[in-house]
């Protein structure tokens, strides 16, 4: 995933398809940086790009959370 992704294809996700976003980035983070470890990765500007992607991700799914515990208390 060489290209970030933009909050507002985040927010069209689904909850469903948000949550396999961040299961898939998490890994993909995760083996770039084992990668890295082992002097394998050729792009070290991918770490940085994954980490905001998968913080950008996070950030949309704790508003969605925030937006149903708002409705809820309101309701």
């Amino acid at each position: 995933m060489a290209k970030t992704i933009n909050m507002s294809d985040l927010r069209g996700k689904s909850d469903e398809e948000l949550g396999a976003f961040i299961k898939t980035t998490t890994k993909e983070l995760l083996d770039v940086r084992f990668n890295n470890y082992t002097n394998q990765l050729a792009d070290t500007s991918k770490i940085g790009k994954l980490r905001r992607d998968l913080a950008r991700a996070t950030t949309v799914r704790a508003e969605r959370s925030a937006l149903t515990a708002t409705a809820t208390a309101k309701a």
